[in-house]
C-alpha cells in the first residue's frame, strides 16, 4: 500500500468523542483483509487495526464498543491490555510494552479519512470514495 491510499470512512459526525468506534476492514498484507476500527479522542479520529499486542484476538467486547468507561483508553476484551486511545501505546496489563499498529486517520470537511484501502464487509461503508491523483481526498 502506498502512501496515497487514502479512502473515504464515515462523517466525523459518527464517531462521537470517547464513545463507540466505527469498525472497518483493510486490505492488509498478500490482499488479505485485516479488521481495524477508528474511534474520536480529544477530538480528533484515531484508527488502529483491531488486534491486541499481547495476542491476536479483536479487541472489542461488543461490535464497536473499545474504549473503557472514561473513553482515553482501548481495552482487550480477552486479557485486559490497555492501551492509551490517543496513540496506541500499551498502557498496562499483559501487552508488556507492545502497542496497537495505527492506521493513518485524519479529518477534512465533515468527513473520516483513513490511509488504506477498505476492503468489502458488511461493516465497510457502502461506497467509499478515493483520493485525486495528487493523493488528496476528493
Amino acid at each position: 500500500m502506498s502512501g496515497d491510499d487514502w479512502s473515504r470512512l464515515c462523517d466525523g459526525s459518527d464517531l462521537a468523542e470517547g464513545g463507540d468506534g466505527r469498525r472497518f476492514d483493510i486490505v492488509g498484507a498478500a490482499g488479505r483483509p485485516e479488521a481495524a476500527f477508528a474511534v474520536r479522542v480529544d477530538g480528533q479520529p484515531r484508527a488502529y487495526l483491531n488486534r491486541c499486542a499481547h495476542v491476536p484476538v479483536e479487541l472489542d467486547w461488543l461490535p464497536g464498543r473499545f474504549l473503557d468507561d472514561s473513553g482515553l483508553y482501548v481495552i482487550c476484551t480477552v486479557h485486559g491490555a490497555m492501551y492509551d486511545a490517543t496513540d496506541g501505546a500499551c498502557a498496562g496489563g499483559p501487552c508488556d510494552g507492545r502497542g496497537l499498529q495505527a492506521v493513518g486517520c485524519r479529518e477534512q470537511d465533515g468527513q473520516v479519512w483513513v490511509n488504506a484501502v477498505l476492503a468489502p464487509s458488511p461493516d465497510s461503508p457502502k461506497s467509499a470514495e478515493t483520493p485525486d491523483s495528487a493523493g488528496t481526498p476528493k
